[in-house]
């Protein structure tokens, strides 16, 4: 929230941020329709339009995009979409509008009613995209963090986007498994080792790597900042940015050791 806030009201006028704020509030509600199924259910309905994206967009003073986290438990994907978002929201010349959307977060509200079954994975997946897509008509850059193990769940995020006419980069967090289950932050993989959890993704349940995904970083060889700093060249390729270039990270010989966890 302090992210979204910072970014949505940096270095614009009072009008420009009264407008963003009242097209975050038909956004908040707009959230609501996420949690649908496939097909709209209810009859006697009209979408009605507001704010353009464009006036939305030129009120942010960037576009907005999703960045899709996807990765293997304990890969780094929370680690870096953080590191991100605080580069994006502190370490430019103007804040931008970022929004992250974490998996494990989104489990405490929106997706609370969801497990891990591959139908449930399935429809996890579906919401996020959908929630990606409106924060990205927003303008926000919105970092998704999901394991989103299925490649057709992930195509499907990406077909959201690409039918509304939105950007949308697929990020590969990368580790071998060895180093995840080095890792384990949670102590979930030892968990599955012994046979406690069942259907977990590297374990007894499949992760389809990404093919060709936008970005690929591998969390095994580089550090959380020489992470961050791989995907804010691509969003510099890209033509997100305000200035010349994003800022870099500057790394400190203590991060210099540490590798993304």
């Amino acid at each position: 929230a302090k992210s979204l806030a910072r970014g949505g009201g940096a270095g614009g006028t009072s009008g420009e941020s009264m407008t963003l704020r009242g097209g975050l509030l038909g956004l908040f509600w707009c959230l609501f329709q996420a949690a649908q199924g496939d097909g709209v259910t209810s009859t006697n309905i009209k979408f009605h339009e507001g704010i353009s994206r464009d006036a939305k967009w030129k009120n942010n003073g960037h576009m907005g995009i999703t960045l899709w986290m996807t990765g293997l438990s304990g890969s780094g994907k929370s680690t870096i979409s953080v590191a991100l978002e605080r580069a994006l929201a502190e370490n430019q010349a103007k804040s931008y509008f970022v929004y992250r959307l974490d998996g494990d977060n989104l489990r405490f509200g929106l997706n609370r009613d969801l497990g891990f079954s591959p139908q449930d994975r399935k429809e996890n997946v579906r919401r996020v995209s959908e929630v990606s897509k409106l924060f990205a008509e927003a303008g926000a850059i919105v970092v998704a963090g999901l394991i989103s193990p299925y490649a057709a769940d992930r195509d499907y995020a990406r077909e959201v986007h690409k039918n509304a006419s939105l950007p949308f980069m697929e990020v590969f967090v990368d580790a071998p498994l060895a180093a995840v289950e080095s890792r384990d932050p949670k102590g979930l993989y030892k968990k599955a080792r012994e046979g406690k959890i069942k259907g977990f993704t590297g374990i007894d349940a499949p992760y389809e790597k990404p093919e060709k995904p936008e970005v690929h970083v591998r969390t095994d060889q580089l550090s959380v900042v020489q992470s961050v700093n791989v995907i804010l060249k691509k969003l510099d390729e890209f033509g997100l940015h305000l200035q010349q270039s994003f800022r870099p990270l500057e790394e400190t010989a203590e991060e210099c050791e540490a590798i993304a966890k």
